[in-house]
């Protein structure tokens, strides 16, 4: 046991004692962040039961070993499947981000928060299950809408300064470290324990973001976030056992995650820990399409009606967009499958001017081997704007602008549409409501029968939602 030693006399590093200290002791006192963590929740489990009705994401939903079960163990919505915590959480994850449907965040790293809400309910019903054999209380709605909040901040804050993309590694990682943090604290960990599994997050490292680009883009990208989960849960049950942590994880000279990745730049939170994140996070609510293509598809939905009797005399498409779009979403080229198109700027464009909407399953092999699409993303120019860019990290706009202008053989040309903000933004919120549950109802009459539908638009209007138990919310998702 000499290594504890060690370990107790070292100071840890300031990101693990943060995290923690805010995990365990900062109190949530914004209404806004509680309303949109109720939003975000539901927002997210729609988007997993619209994205049951995918046979490629239906077949990873289960135990690890195929014909294994764990009666009593969490159910997972939509399925009669009940599972342990570790891989209830891929489970959850996996529907929640299937579709690149639930929020987004855009920063210096990108990603969608709510990814974390597999661990955090996953690990919330599970303790609770274990409180009602001990006489003691299950975990109860606000609880969890709160651990939701303080996912988002960590995985957000950290996002705001750091950027995993530009070192090849994939966003998940700060979905891993939120997640660890907060089922941690789900679990009942001490101060120390949390540390220590944070610290084993960060120890772990993350996956490359191959899997997002050319000329491997391929399915991994809808459940990395859920193998990120997953393996949060695990390094929190591990830190339960007394297992020891690493307190210069990320400082070690040489060996740390500063060093080893980041060449030599240290990870650090830009700004204190609250609720910044969930009260600006962006929601999807029009389009399943890459967050920074959003903007782009609505201009390209109004020139629709401009252009759908014109398309063989368009001579040039012109784009104008972000950096990160430029980066990540910008691709000319074949396109090998769905998880290649929902990330392409051109594509989505493209099926935004010839139908006028965009659908999941306009990314389909089906509707891909539509000739029109490639021949209007032949015609394209994708150019970075300097002050879309600017914009775009402004923390007094965050704005993920994209403008189209489309030019004609015979000189003439379209006015040119300009998008700055997408309707999941804060700064068009006022417009998001009625769509949100326009899309969560849609998306669960896909899968369920009307009165079950019925059931669970009732549990969202419940006037006494926050003292609900988690295992009563979870209770009605079921088949």
């Amino acid at each position: 046991m000499s290594h504890h030693t060690g370990e107790a006399a070292m100071v840890p590093d300031s990101v693990l004692t943060e995290i923690a200290d805010y995990v365990l002791t900062t109190p949530i006192t914004s209404q806004e962040a509680y309303h949109m963590a109720k939003w975000v929740l539901f927002d997210a489990m729609g988007s997993g039961i619209l994205a049951l009705n995918y046979p490629e994401c239906r077949k990873l939903i289960g135990p690890w070993v195929p014909g294994t079960s764990s009666s009593g163990g969490c159910p997972i919505p939509g399925t009669y499947l009940e599972l342990d915590p570790i891989q209830a959480a891929f489970s959850i994850s996996c529907m929640n981000r299937w579709l690149d449907y639930n929020d987004t965040w855009l920063a210096q790293e990108w990603g969608h928060p709510s990814d974390n809400i597999g661990a955090i309910l996953a690990t919330a019903i599970w303790k609770s299950q274990q409180n009602m054999q001990e006489g003691r209380a299950p975990v109860s709605m606000h609880e969890v809408l709160t651990a939701i909040i303080k996912a988002h901040e960590i995985q957000g804050v950290l996002a705001l300064g750091n950027s995993l993309n530009r070192v090849g590694l994939d966003h998940v990682l700060f979905v891993k470290i939120a997640s660890t943090a907060l089922s941690a604290y789900l679990l009942e960990a001490n101060r120390q324990q949390i540390i220590n599994a944070l610290s084993n997050a960060w120890i772990d490292n993350g996956s490359l973001r191959t899997y997002r680009h050319f000329p491997n883009t391929g399915s991994r990208k809808s459940w990395a976030a859920a193998d990120a989960t997953s393996r949060a849960v695990r390094l929190s049950f591990l830190a339960l056992t007394g297992e020891m942590g690493y307190p210069t994880a990320l400082s070690a000279p040489e060996w740390g995650f500063n060093d080893v990745v980041m060449g030599g730049n240290p990870i650090r939170l830009v700004q204190p820990l609250s609720s910044y994140v969930i009260e600006h996070v962006l929601f999807k609510i029009s389009y399943p399409a890459e967050f920074h293509g959003q903007t782009a598809v609505e201009a390209a939905i109004q020139l629709h009606p401009l252009v759908s009797q014109r398309l063989d005399d368009i001579a040039e498409i012109v784009i104008e967009t972000q950096e990160s779009a430029m980066r990540i979403i910008n691709k000319t080229g074949p396109l090998q499958n769905p998880a290649d198109r929902d990330h392409c700027l051109q594509y989505m464009t493209a099926v935004g001017l010839l139908k006028g909407s965009l659908t999941a399953e306009d990314y389909l092999d089906e509707a891909a081997m539509n000739p029109e699409i490639d021949r209007l993303r032949a015609k394209m120019t994708v150019k970075e704007n300097p002050q879309f860019s600017q914009d775009y990290l402004d923390p007094d706009k965050r704005s993920i602008a994209n403008a189209i202008q489309i030019y004609f053989q015979d000189g003439s040309m379209t006015p040119k549409i300009t998008v700055e903000y997408p309707i999941g933004h804060r700064n068009r919120r006022h417009e998001a409501e009625e769509p949100l549950m326009q899309k969560l109802h849609s998306n669960l009459l896909s899968w369920y029968v009307p009165n079950k539908v019925d059931c669970l638009l009732q549990l969202f209007h419940e006037p006494d939602f926050d003292n609900v138990s988690v295992l009563d919310f979870i209770k009605p998702w079921k088949l």
